[in-house]
């Protein structure tokens, strides 16, 4: 699949843009605060709801203006000419709305799986070096964009996490033998939920990881020129493995909130659940945060972008590949390697400073970025 069309109103720098796409290499270049990652982040948000720059939806709208439109022509492949019309309203502080040619949706979040996108960005370090959440949320997109109906699983598991954390907040402090029975039965009901829900996730996680981790020792091979393999280990805080059914790790989720309730109503925190669980990243033998060094940190973060890519193609669909300012990061060698992958995707987009930093073998479609105005490069 890819992008033919975008159009912006109101979106970060943009009032207003038209942009033409197509299949292939597109290059937007351009100095830094000009608005060429604005272009691609509006993609990324269309395929994900989300951004890989902020978390919330405040800095998305143009300063002044009351809401964002962001919308997208995309075409089925290279051989399919079939298409979608992908629109969405950003309203921060409202409920998003969005529609499917042109029809309104119930919720955003139903356009989920009409464009798949693999994004690359210079914030993608933190895969290796930052917060078990920035790989909880890797791992979570990826999951996703796989099976689009695991968003409303998210969201009601998030629902419950904050109504369960909640009520252990106001138990801060107490032993387990001062909590009344009413409220041990309440708690039982949120954990009940929170541990079904919890089971879906996990389950979808480690049956992804399982499937992820052959194009990950692949691609870190292809990319670094060191002999050392690169692994992907879930660490979860109940006894789970890939291929358990949702409900069988929904029991053993259950087990462990009971053995740990005495701790999690005295810290007034939910310690058991997805919300709490590691992705481990292995260099041989040794854990590649804190001993990975800043080349190989690089390099793993850009294996676990290239092997999401080969997962998508191995369910079947061609993503669109987003390059944001990376080839400046790179060295010669991890330059062409990325190049190499990147010229066989069906829709490239890339962004950087200068077309210098961008491989001769990436030539294509090019715009010039400045001031929140895109033309196109003859």
């Amino acid at each position: 699949m890819f992008v033919t069309h975008l159009s912006l109103a109101d979106f970060r720098s943009y009032p207003l843009a038209e942009v033409p796409l197509g299949a292939g290499v597109t290059v937007f270049t351009g100095a830094n605060g000009q608005g060429k990652t604005n272009l691609v982040e509006a993609v990324e948000y269309l395929a994900t709801l989300g951004s890989h720059r902020v978390a919330s939806e405040t800095p998305l709208v143009r300063f002044g203006a009351e809401r964002a439109i962001l919308r997208a022509r995309v075409q089925a492949g290279l051989e399919d000419d079939r298409s979608l019309l992908l629109e969405i309203e950003i309203t921060p502080g409202r409920a998003n709305k969005a529609s499917l040619n042109r029809s309104p949706l119930r919720r955003p979040r139903d356009l989920l799986g009409a464009l798949r996108v693999v994004l690359f960005s210079p914030e993608d370090l933190s895969l290796v070096k930052g917060d078990p959440s920035d790989r909880r949320r890797f791992i979570d997109e990826l999951v996703t964009a796989r099976w689009p109906r695991l968003a409303g699983v998210r969201a009601d598991y998030d629902r419950v996490l904050r109504q369960r954390s909640t009520l252990l907040k106001s138990l801060a402090g107490r032993g387990p033998r001062a909590v009344s029975a009413d409220v041990a039965a309440t708690l039982d009901v949120w954990d009940g939920q929170l541990a079904s829900l919890g089971g879906e996730l996990v389950a979808a996680r480690l049956v992804t990881l399982e499937e992820l981790h052959p194009f990950l020792t692949r691609a870190y091979a292809d990319i670094a020129p060191t002999p050392d393999l690169a692994g992907i280990e879930y660490r979860g805080t109940a006894a789970a493995s890939a291929g358990q059914a949702p409900s069988e790790i929904a029991s053993a989720l259950v087990e462990r909130m009971g053995e740990r309730r005495g701790e999690e109503i005295a810290r007034g925190q939910c310690l058991v659940g997805p919300h709490r669980d590691e992705l481990v990243l292995t260099l041989g033998e040794l854990p590649a945060k804190g001993y990975a060094s800043h080349g190989e940190s690089w390099s793993f973060a850009l294996a676990l972008r290239l092997a999401s890519f080969a997962l998508h193609r191995a369910d079947g669909v061609e993503p669109v590949l987003i390059l944001d300012d990376v080839f400046a990061e790179l060295d010669e060698t991890r330059r062409e390697r990325l190049a190499a992958t990147a010229i066989t995707a069906e829709q490239v987009l890339i962004t950087a400073a200068v077309p210098a930093d961008v491989p001769d073998s990436l030539a294509g479609r090019r715009f010039a970025v400045a001031s929140a105005t895109v033309e196109q490069v003859a």
